[in-house]
């Protein structure tokens, strides 16, 4: 292949699609295991005890850390963009991103204090050259087809959340169930494969992602004919000086907590050092937004307020909903009666059974099928991929066993037992993990994001301020949902027995929240904003993003704090509130954004 042209990637098709976006599938699936795998048992592993072979740390330190992963995870990818676009390309971005994140997940596994933060700090820079190069390709490779990008987009996407589901689901069962370091260490073995599969196969891309040289970047320059408006010296002072107060920060806020102030950067500007810190970056931040929307013209300037006003909602989107991993994990695992008994557990295993075994046996026929296009060329990869599925199938039947014979409903011999490494029960008992419920974002995404797509499509589509305000209003149902069935929780308590239909209901109603929220936001950051400038508003937009998952954090840092003193059930109104005042804010303030979106819908 010596010319990009779609033409050359559509001559092997799959499913009407070229065969390079399901090796994208299937890397970004495993990636997606991995990430949300890790994710699933990071604050269950830091609150365990140690007998339970945790580390016993305070709710409040484990959020604080895990806010500012989180965070830090989506400020990356601006790093690893950049670097993708000017020096290294988007392939050895994927390469590296994928390498490092591999590292990062061994070094979990060891669960000692420096490999933990090793992996973290490894796992964020991996992300970061990893997370916003695989769209970056697919875009490229239907350049020519527009009409096509949508339905590889909605391919795309499924192979994120079946790696997501799969990796919640794996990872935390043998986290939880096993031990903590094969949780971490699973994770850590397909995002290996991934990057395996991908480097063998990238000669499927033809010339897409290679380095840049100066001939692509002389016709890059030729194509973009839209005047610039370059940072002046002050306004890079401005950037590098908040960028480096919000790094600090995000770095020293989880650390001054665990230390019990031992560490603290700002100890010097006395006990809101933290606060001092961050208010001052967001507000230098603030001030040069405003003067460079000064320095357009009265259309472009007005676009701009709009997309930043969508960026200011994100916010508090991403905070609310990323409790999934932090506040609502500790709800299902402290105070969620997760023991099934009767026809219950019979309904429980069926269920999980067949979530277990139908996506991965489609998604196991769409490896075949990928399978005729490209094994004759790219033998090895494709080797290595049914190797990693092979696996994949292997853990998930040794899981089923395993839950009917714990349940009582299948009998093994002593010798069975012995060679699935399963321990002996003398008492039948169907629990179900404290992570399985976070698998129910994917499937409520799998199976309601065609209706929501139809619907956006329709004569009915919603504006942009009320698809932001459905959205919150359906995250404000979900956490009145658990606030209500927390309601009998004294204050104080440590443990309780609320039914699980709380926390069922909470995934389905954030999860359509998430679809009405989530892909639109992206969508109009590139309807509003002009090319010349697109780079710098998706920095915006995902500092906005970085800002809520810190933002999730913080909220869960406090969870204890609100619980001991209110109860559990008024933490969880509290956020209701939160959002319901969003969602009123963002449909009232309608007239305005769609005055300054000029005609984009």
């Amino acid at each position: 292949m010596s010319q990009n042209t779609t033409d050359q990637f559509f001559k092997s098709a799959v499913l009407g699609h070229p065969a390079g976006l399901f090796v994208l599938f299937f890397t970004e699936m495993w990636e997606r295991f991995s990430f949300y795998g890790m994710r699933s048992l990071l604050i269950l592993f830091l609150t365990a005890s140690f007998t339970d072979g945790g580390w016993e740390w305070t709710r409040e330190n484990a959020s604080a850390l895990f806010g500012s992963y989180v965070g830090l995870v989506y400020l990356s990818t601006m790093l690893g963009g950049y670097f993708a676009d000017k020096v290294i390309g988007f392939r050895w971005a994927v390469v590296l991103g994928a390498s490092l994140m591999t590292l990062g997940h061994a070094s979990m596994a060891l669960e000692t204090e420096f490999s933990i933060y090793s992996g973290l700090i490894l796992l964020v820079f991996g992300n970061g050259f990893f997370k916003p190069n695989m769209t970056s390709i697919v875009s490229e490779m239907y350049k020519d087809r527009p009409e096509k990008k949508d339905g590889a987009y909605t391919l795309f996407y499924m192979g994120v959340n079946a790696g997501a589901f799969f990796g919640i689901l794996l990872c935390g069962y043998l986290g939880e169930k096993v031990g903590w370091s094969y949780g971490f260490g699973l994770a850590g073995i397909f995002m290996f494969f991934g990057m395996l599969q991908f480097w063998l196969s990238q000669n499927i891309f033809g010339d897409i992602g290679l380095k840049p040289s100066k001939e692509s970047k002389a016709k890059a320059e030729a194509l973009d004919t839209d005047k610039r408006n370059p940072f002046t010296p002050w306004q890079l002072g401005i950037i590098a000086l908040s960028s480096i107060l919000g790094l600090l920060w995000i770095l020293n806020d989880p650390a001054s907590k665990i230390s019990g102030g031992k560490i603290n950067i700002f100890s010097f500007l006395g006990e809101n050092g933290n606060a001092i810190a961050i208010v001052s970056a967001l507000l230098l931040f603030i001030i040069l937004l405003i003067y460079r929307f000064t320095q357009y013209s009265k259309i472009t300037k007005e676009k701009l307020i709009a997309v930043t006003f969508f960026a200011f909602l994100t916010i508090f989107f991403w905070a609310i909903f990323e409790q999934s991993p932090n506040s609502l994990t500790i709800f299902a695992n402290d105070y969620t009666d997760r023991v099934l008994v009767g026809n219950w557990s019979v309904v429980f295993l069926v269920v999980n059974s067949l979530i277990t075994i139908l996506p991965l046996a489609i998604i196991t026929w769409v490896l075949y099928l990928l399978f005729k296009q490209t094994f004759k060329y790219y033998a090895v990869a494709n080797v290595i991929l049914s190797v990693s599925f092979v696996i994949i199938w292997t853990i998930a039947i040794w899981m089923l066993v395993k839950d009917y014979y714990t349940a009582g409903y299948l009998s093994l011999s002593d010798s069975t037992l012995e060679s699935l490494k399963i321990d002996k029960v003398t008492t039948a008992l169907t629990e179900v993990p404290a992570t399985w419920f976070s698998t129910l974002n994917s499937l409520f995404i799998i199976s309601l994001a065609p209706l929501f797509s139809k619907w956006w499509e329709s004569k009915y589509n919603p504006s942009a301020n009320l698809k932001y305000g459905i959205g919150m209003g359906l995250l404000a149902l979900g956490m009145a949902c658990v606030a209500f069935g927390a309601s009998g929780i004294e204050a104080g308590a440590k443990t309780a027995s609320v039914s699980m239909i709380w926390l069922i209901l909470v995934y389905l109603f954030h999860t359509m929240a998430e679809l009405c929220i989530s892909p639109v936001g992206l969508s109009y950051v590139s309807k509003l904003v002009p090319a010349r400038m697109i780079a710098f508003m998706f920095g915006v937009w995902y500092l906005a993003v970085a800002i809520g998952m810190k933002g999730a954090g913080m909220f869960g840092e406090n969870i204890d704090k609100i619980a001991n003193e209110h109860g559990l059930s008024y933490f969880f109104w509290m956020l209701t509130i939160i959002s319901i005042a969003v969602a009123l804010f963002s449909v009232l303030m309608t007239p305005v954004i769609k005055k300054l979106m000029h005609g984009v819908r």
